[in-house]
Order: structure tokens, then C-alpha cells, then sequence
């Protein structure tokens, strides 16, 4: 593995656990800060926020930059933002900290995406993507579990200042290992002309529709646990790493599958993925079986992801193309809400627990149809392009092979 991925692979190690490592420390820092716990909740969409605003607004901003130069500036931002949270003496300036942190998540992704590809070989940068998510992945097995555990045992601040020194680490990696063959400087114009491709817009509206199935499910794992699968409360942590075991075993894994089969694999995935829904919902109250599949579940959804990633930056045929993959992490933010929100309408309808499964089961099935009309695309744009040669034949023709 180039060094350079590890440096960009320890980077999303911290993104992914500062986003994620609030919701177990949510006692402490209320404690800590003289205030109820639902406001320290709200820390979580504010993070959200950030998101949002940032993917597209600091990816613009550097688009002239090379992605070394640009990744660095993120990683200083987030470093801060890290910082001013473990230092901050109100509700107030963490709520505005958190956000400034945020502000560096999705375009650290979506350049960082950019810029892994151009580390390996055409035909390998579907990999080189999933390495680097599995950054993200492990977060949640090692980094939000070991913080809640240090918060619990010693202050929420210890926490997100250990954060800020992996965004330290982060940047000495990216100085040392990531070369300047990384990328160069884009043009921001010839950056959104991408958004004129309906292909680009195809695989924006695939990662809305179909990861929604991922967080229409994840987002009420825990009462679908106990409630359904009669699982004690002591127990959902434990379940839960599995279920981040999963996801990184399927991290690893959508690499290699994804630059051989290409979205062709995404459909075949979402389908699985459907089914393994239907399974969940119907043997959920069945604890054994419940475990195994959510596990399944998850090992599948994020096999997907690099696969996506990367289609959505092919699909943009322009040099460099890191807007549209900020844009695609903006897209899973859409997903996360959209999910949340259905699995809450079905909830609150009084459909029960298994409602929020069958939900995800349906935006998989959709989402496969969507993940078929993208496959269709990338084929027809493929097939002109390597004829004229504009387009170097693994960059465009995975899914073709398959």
C-alpha cells in the first residue's frame, strides 16, 4: 500500500471518529457543561450542518490547489476545530467548534478520493479508495468505542484533544508520503461543467437512494435488537462492533470487486441487500439469526461505497473531478437524513420496528434500479470514448468487463 493511503486512511480514522464518538459522550459533556442531554444531542445535527455547508464550499475554494495542498489546509481545520471543542468553556462555542470541525469532513473525502486514485494504477482505483475508507470504518470499531471508554473513565475533553493529534499525525503523513503525482491544480469551471452530465446526477441520486437503505436501518438498530430480537442492552454494544467488523470487511472487499465488475457490482449489491433486509425482517426476532444478517447487512452496504465513490468521479470525465466527489459525500448526508426521517414516519405511524427494515429493503430495491440505469450510462459513455481513445479503457470500462 503507498504510504501516502495511510496517510490519508489515518485521516479519516479521526474524521470518522469525531463525527461519530459525540453520541457516547453525550452524559459527560452535558454533565461537563451544565446542560440536558437533548441539547448536547443537537451537537450532532450541527456536525451535520457542517457537513454540508463545507463538501462543496472549501472543494471549491481549493479546486486550483493540488489535492496535497488542499488536504493539508483540511486537516489543519479540522485539527483546530478538534481543538477549540476540547477547550471550549460553553455550550456555545462547541456547538460553533463542532461545526468548524465539520466544515473539513466531506471535502477531505471527496479530494482525499480524488487523490488515492492517482496513487495506484488506473486499475486499481476502486481500491485505493476502500483503503482509505477503511479509515472510517475502524473508527467505529476502535476509535468511538476506546473515546466513549476514556470519557466515561476520565473527561470528554481528553477525547477530542487526542483527536486533534491524529489530525496532527494526519498532516505529517500527508507532508511526508503524499506525493505531488497526486493531482494538480483544477479549473473550476471545467469542474462544474461535470454537473451537466446526467451520468454524474444518475450516481448522486444512487448513493441517496440506495445508502438511505443503510441508515433507514442503522439509525433504530438498537430498540430492533432488544425490542425485536430480545437481546439484552448488555449485549448491543458487543453486536455492534461486529456489525463495524462487517462493515470493514465489506470496506476492503467492494475494492477489488468494484474495480472488476464496476456498477455492475452495485447492482448485484443492493439487490443482496434487499434480500438480506427481507431475511432480517422476518427472522429478527430470532437473536442468532438477527445478528448474522444485520452483520451481513452492513459487511454488503459499505462494499458499495468505494465502488460509488469513484464511478461518481468517472462519470464526471474532467481533470481531477473533486467537486463531484464532495458533492457525493454530501450525497450520504442526504441519504442519512432521508433514511432516518422514513424509518421515523413509519415508527410513528405505529408500524413497529420491523417497519424501518422493510423500508430499507424498498430504497435497496429502488436503488438497484437506479445503480441499472448508471451501469447502462457508464456503458454508453464508455464505448465511444475508448474507440476514440480520449479515455484510458480501465478508468471506464470495469463494469463492461463484467
Amino acid at each position: 500500500m503507498p504510504r501516502g493511503l495511510l496517510a490519508l486512511a489515518i485521516g479519516a480514522f479521526g474524521i470518522g471518529t469525531t463525527e461519530f464518538v459525540v453520541m457516547g459522550m453525550l452524559p459527560q459533556i452535558a454533565g461537563g457543561l451544565g446542560v440536558s442531554v437533548s441539547a448536547v444531542g443537537l451537537l450532532i445535527s450541527a456536525y451535520a450542518v457542517g457537513v454540508v455547508l463545507g463538501a462543496p464550499t472549501l472543494t471549491a475554494l481549493g479546486v486550483r490547489f493540488a489535492p496535497r495542498r488542499v488536504l493539508v489546509a483540511l486537516m489543519v481545520v479540522f485539527t483546530v476545530g478538534n481543538l477549540l471543542s476540547a477547550l471550549a468553556p460553553t455550550y456555545e462555542a462547541l456547538v460553533a467548534a463542532r461545526v468548524l470541525t465539520a466544515l473539513a469532513h466531506g471535502s477531505f473525502f471527496g479530494v482525499g478520493a480524488v487523490a488515492a486514485r492517482r496513487l495506484v494504477p488506473p486499475g486499481r482505483a476502486t481500491r485505493a479508495i476502500s483503503l482509505m475508507m477503511t479509515g472510517l470504518t475502524l473508527a467505529n470499531v476502535i476509535g468511538v468505542p476506546l473515546g466513549t471508554f476514556v470519557a466515561q473513565q476520565t473527561s470528554w475533553r481528553l477525547v477530542l484533544g487526542g483527536i486533534a493529534v491524529i489530525g496532527l499525525v494526519t498532516i505529517a503523513g500527508l507532508v511526508a508520503w503524499l506525493p505531488d503525482e497526486a493531482g494538480e491544480g483544477g479549473d473550476l469551471r471545467a469542474e462544474l461543467r461535470a454537473f451537466r452530465r446526467g451520468q454524474v446526477w444518475l450516481v448522486l441520486g444512487l448513493t441517496m437512494v440506495g445508502f438511505s437503505a443503510l441508515f433507514a436501518v442503522y439509525s433504530y438498530v438498537s430498540p430492533i435488537l432488544t425490542d425485536l430480537g430480545g437481546i439484552p442492552e448488555v449485549w448491543v454494544t458487543p453486536v455492534l462492533a461486529l456489525f463495524g467488523i462487517g462493515t470493514t470487511v465489506g470496506t476492503l472487499a467492494g475494492g477489488p470487486l468494484g474495480d472488476r465488475f464496476g456498477f455492475a457490482f452495485v447492482v448485484v449489491g443492493l439487490l443482496a441487500t434487499a434480500g438480506v433486509l427481507v431475511a432480517f425482517a422476518v427472522l429478527a426476532r430470532t437473536p442468532a439469526a438477527a445478528v448474522v444478517l444485520l452483520v451481513l447487512f452492513g459487511t454488503l452496504a459499505f462494499a458499495l461505497g468505494p465502488v460509488v465513490q469513484n464511478g461518481v468521479i468517472v462519470a464526471a470525465r474532467v481533470p481531477g473531478g473533486s467537486l463531484v466527489s464532495a458533492a457525493n459525500q454530501g450525497a450520504f448526508n442526504v441519504a442519512n437524513a432521508l433514511g432516518a426521517a422514513i424509518g421515523a414516519a413509519v415508527l410513528t405511524a405505529g408500524f413497529g420496528f420491523t417497519a424501518p427494515i422493510w423500508v430499507g429493503a424498498v430504497l435497496a430495491l429502488v436503488g438497484s434500479g437506479v445503480a441499472v440505469l448508471a451501469l447502462v450510462a457508464e456503458r454508453r459513455a464508455a464505448a465511444p470514448a475508448a474507440l476514440a481513445g480520449a479515455v484510458p479503457a480501465p478508468e471506464v470500462t470495469g463494469a463492461a468487463r463484467a
